[in-house]
């Protein structure tokens, strides 16, 4: 590996419309892949996204930039998380954006070596 690896978040990697218009980007570097989400108001996990991929949700680390989101784990624990906030929640959870603004919304996934 160089010791020095970029790749940006607009475009250069996977790109993925959900299905209310809602849009999710990708970079992949050599040990984390990155995404970056614009979420609509009313986006939600199992309605706009689950359907779509056909998968359930997965383990989660993510970063809010701007607007809200609510967390639900699957024990049924619900957390509002907004600008300036990180979160991890286990497999099983939902997700949702609260409020009339957009939620973007960064997620981290390790890439098993």
């Amino acid at each position: 590996m160089t010791d020095v690896v970029t790749v940006g978040l607009d475009g250069g990697g996977d790109s993925r419309e959900f299905l209310d218009g809602s849009r999710r980007s990708t970079a992949k570097l050599p040990s984390l892949r990155i995404g970056r989400g614009v979420y609509r108001p009313g986006w939600r996990w199992s309605q706009h996204a689950g359907p779509q991929t056909g998968l359930p949700s997965a383990a989660h680390i993510g970063y809010v930039e701007a607007g809200r989101m609510v967390v639900r784990g699957a024990d049924g624990r619900e957390v509002t998380v907004g600008p300036g906030e990180a979160f991890e929640v286990g497999p099983g959870h939902d997700a949702w954006v609260v409020g009339d603004e957009p939620c973007v919304a960064l997620d981290f996934e390790p890439i098993a070596s």
